[in-house]
């Protein structure tokens, strides 16, 4: 399945979080907190007001609550606006 986000959209395949911690306890699915850090996998075209300044493979940090969650052949990913992507992490 292939997804284009539309306008001032992006779309973000979200990053896993750490499943020990650094002494080698597991943490349950549960327990972690949700991670707020993605790749992007494809971006709209953008809008009159909004321009898109993030491209494919960038690896970005978004707002804690914003967009919407969906899954695309099993692995999670996240359909947000452009406003709420917050960095570029290099």
């Amino acid at each position: 399945m292939k997804i284009k986000p539309l306008a001032d959209r992006v779309l973000i395949k979200i990053d896993e979080g750490e499943l020990k911690t650094a002494s080698g306890l597991i943490i349950p699915q549960t327990a972690q907190e949700k991670t707020q850090t993605g790749v992007v996998v494809a971006v709209g075209e953008g809008d009159e007001k909004t321009k898109i300044t993030v491209k494919a493979g960038q690896k970005v940090m978004y707002d804690k609550y914003a967009g919407t969650q969906i899954k695309v052949e099993g692995v999670e990913h996240l359909i947000l606006k452009m406003a709420d992507v917050v960095a570029i992490i290099e």
